[in-house]
């Protein structure tokens, strides 16, 4: 319903309502409506530092503090924390007068060549969800709004402003939407931003089923939709679409109204739009305007979330932590030490308040008794450098341990291109091969915003770190790590593949002639790995701690129906404090899959001293057993058996036991077309049959018939038996079907 403040607008002004002013802020209508202000900042705030009409990556930005990107916040699996993280955005934004923040990125990460998997969470999404609402109900817990993108399936950089996301309905309903749904229902966002690409042939931007049949129809989306930046092809459609503004302006508001006057869309199309930014602003003009905010907090905020998203994913020997009071000697190498990579390349790149680097922290947070030295080893862009890397191995044969920072170049990762493969530089790799032959003490610690291969290279080092890209504090939290001040905590969101030929999209992706085809379906990530059984470096929810954990004492509880409540006791074994991510995955054993071998359905991160113990609750409901029916049109729960798994990761199940739900015991319509096997399992089909079918000759031929005979004609639709000579005729088959309906009905 259109309000009075929208009526009072001209239909010119109405229009200019529905796209930007700048490439920053929307228009502003003479005194009764102001501009609103939106900035990037998934992970940081990017404030232009000039006045420039223009969008560009490389354009100066006010300092802002740049937390770790969502591939380490990811990691954390703390939602506690990234709502802390989304509270300091929000802060950040108040105080450069920035009313939405554009972010959080919760696509999935389809394939770990996309170059923007820096900026997205997980390949669950569960993880994608709950991760991302954390960071929304931060953001918006001090009136500054969010934005959820990129809607939908968003999974590549390769041609993506025209390239088809090809993806079947119950793929898209059990792996691509999930996330956004949580967020939107539970967080209620203030806006969400769709995507560039085209979705199975329509572009995003004017996907009516997208944008309003499932977002608002389904979900109760009240909130705003906004284009990607020039992701908008025809402003009419995407208006009647549901698209309610574009960004940036492209001065063709003009056509909103002469499409309106010639009749090709409805005024009230318009009106509805307008009406939302105005929503939108009476939504953030509530928020807390700050003037200023605790930089040094926020720094240590940045260090806390780099720290806990670190993972450690090998540890021979206890090699780490270091001890920082003991006599030895560590070598430092790798030029990544002294110059961090600490996020990606793209709009939401942040210049950062201040920069720690490892080097620096490792220096002062070392005893008296420990000599540090350091070699960069290697040049940034990848050139060999003989005399470099000799440096760096005389250095590590004269150590007592050689810490080998190794990662990907700036370059690599960035939006707009994707990756060819997922090797780290050769001449870092060298370098590895060298230093391990001189120095049995290696520890590896890598810096890169999505996966690398390991396995090629991990057996040269005795443990390796995996600190993704740790924002501006990132050099501080790896010391705090290295040398034991904490215990990485971190856990893998998406799982480490042996090789790119491994990967379940890689005969897929990123496709040919403007179509990326979802061949591998909802097998993505651990979905394929695990459901398969094939090997992986490092599995989906993996991470080591410096302590050790025991998990004991599963409960379930039926609440209702298909309700329950699990419960388990994580207990530190170890001698120093530590924190466990406790992971609740469903198991569905299939002689043939169907659906994935199991799905994470909850998770828990637990802080224990030594020797202390913790509950970790779950709470289960139908949608976590549901699957989606495409003949339903909807989520729908199968009677049958089903197992709860509580482990450490989705290969380190420690504690299982099995359920059993009667479905949702919702019975489909029976039609002509529904097969003999259909029939026979329902209820009142199987008597109808009976009834009415049992003195024809089809009776005694199905009793007559072998076993595998009975089988194939399972499958075969009731209205194909009138052809077959057994005395059924289409006048039977209607009636059962009217006999059925009215049974039901009943």
């Amino acid at each position: 319903m259109t309000s009075d403040r929208v009526s009072a607008l001209s239909l010119a002004e109405q229009a200019s309502l529905t796209s930007g002013a700048t490439a920053w802020t929307t228009t502003p209508v003479r005194d009764a409506v102001r501009a609103l202000t939106l900035s990037d900042g998934p992970h940081g705030i990017r404030r232009p530092a000039g006045d420039g009409p223009g969008v560009s990556f490389l354009a100066a930005s006010l300092p802002a503090t740049c937390f770790p990107p969502a591939v380490t916040l990811g990691s954390t699996w703390d939602t506690g924390l990234a709502h802390r993280v989304g509270a300091a955005l929000a802060r950040e934004a108040s105080a450069f007068g920035v009313d939405v923040i554009l972010g959080p990125g919760v696509n999935i990460k389809r394939s770990p060549l996309c170059g923007r998997n820096f900026e997205y969470l997980s390949e669950d999404p569960h993880v994608s969800g709950r991760m991302g609402a954390a960071v929304v109900t931060g953001i918006q817990s001090l009136g500054i709004g969010a934005c959820v993108k990129h809607f939908a399936v968003n999974n590549q950089e390769t041609d993506r402003m025209r390239v088809s996301a090809d993806v079947d309905e119950r793929t898209l309903r059990e792996l691509y939407l999930p996330a956004f749904e949580h967020i939107v229902r539970e967080a209620r966002p203030y806006t969400v931003m769709c995507s560039y690409n085209r979705v199975n042939g329509v572009h995003a931007s004017r996907h009516r089923g997208l944008l309003t049949g499932v977002l608002r129809e389904e979900w109760g989306f009240d909130g705003l939709v906004m284009s990607d930046w020039g992701a908008v092809n025809d402003r009419v459609a995407a208006l009647a679409a549901g698209l309610d503004l574009e960004m940036p302006p492209t001065g063709t508001d003009q056509e909103i109204v002469t499409a309106v006057e010639e009749g090709r869309l409805a005024a009230s199309a318009v009106a509805t739009a307008a009406e939302r930014v105005l929503r939108l602003r009476d939504r953030v003009d509530r928020a807390e305007h700050l003037a200023a905010w605790d930089a040094d907090a926020h720094h240590e905020l940045a260090r806390e979330a780099a720290r806990s998203g670190a993972v450690l994913l090998k540890n021979d020997d206890g090699l780490l932590p270091l001890d920082p009071h003991s006599r030895q000697r560590i070598a430092v190498i790798g030029e990544f030490a002294r110059t961090p990579r600490y996020q990606g390349h793209g709009s939401s790149r942040v210049t950062p308040t201040r920069l720690d680097t490892a080097w620096d922290a490792l220096r002062a947070q070392a005893g008296p008794e420990v000599t540090l030295a350091f070699a960069p080893g290697f040049t940034l862009d990848g050139t060999p450098d003989a005399a470099m890397a000799a440096e760096a191995v005389a250095l590590a044969a004269e150590a007592d341990t050689a810490l080998l920072f190794l990662g990907l170049p700036d370059s690599a990762e960035t939006e707009g291109l994707d990756r060819t493969d997922l090797d780290l530089p050769a001449a870092q790799l060298a370098l590895l091969r060298h230093v391990a032959a001189v120095c049995p003490r290696v520890a590896v610690v890598l810096a890169n915003g999505s996966v690398v291969t390991v396995a090629d290279w991990q057996h040269d080092a005795t443990a390796v770190l995996e600190a993704w890209l740790g924002g501006q504090a990132g050099g501080s939290a790896l010391a705090d790590l290295l040398f034991g001040a904490h215990s990485p905590s971190g856990k893998l969101t998406e799982s480490i593949p042996l090789r790119l030929r491994d990967t379940p999209s890689h005969l897929h992706f990123p496709g040919q002639d403007g179509h990326s085809v979802y061949g591998e379906g909802r097998y993505v990530g651990y979905r394929h790995y695990d459901t398969l059984d094939l090997p992986v470096a490092y599995p989906f929810g993996h991470g080591l701690s410096y302590t050790t954990f025991r998990y004991d004492d599963l409960d379930v509880e039926q609440t209702g129906e298909n309700a329950w409540t699990v419960r388990a006791t994580v207990t530190n074994t170890g001698s120093r404090a530590g924190a466990e991510v406790v992971q609740l995955y469903l198991a569905f054993d299939e002689p043939r899959p169907t659906r994935p071998r199991h799905e994470l359905r909850g998770f828990a991160k637990l802080r224990l001293e030594p020797g202390r113990s913790d509950r970790a609750e779950f709470r289960l409901t139908g949608r976590d057993l549901a699957r989606w029916s495409t003949a339903r049109g909807g989520w729908r729960v199968d009677p049958g058996a089903f197992t709860v798994e509580v482990g450490a990761s989705s290969r380190d199940i420690r504690l299982r036991t099995p359920l059993w739900t009667p479905g949702d015991e919702i019975l489909d319509p029976l039609t002509e077309m529904s097969s003999l096997g259909e029939w026979l399992a329902h209820p009142t089909g199987a008597a109808l049959l009976t009834e009415h079918l049992a003195s024809l000759p089809f009776a005694t031929t199905l009793a007559d018939s072998d076993a595998r005979l009975l089988e194939a004609a399972a499958q075969v639709p009731l209205r194909k038996f009138t052809g077959f000579g057994l005395g059924v005729t289409p006048d039977h088959v209607r009636a059962l079907v009217a006999a059925a309906a009215e049974r039901e009905d009943r």
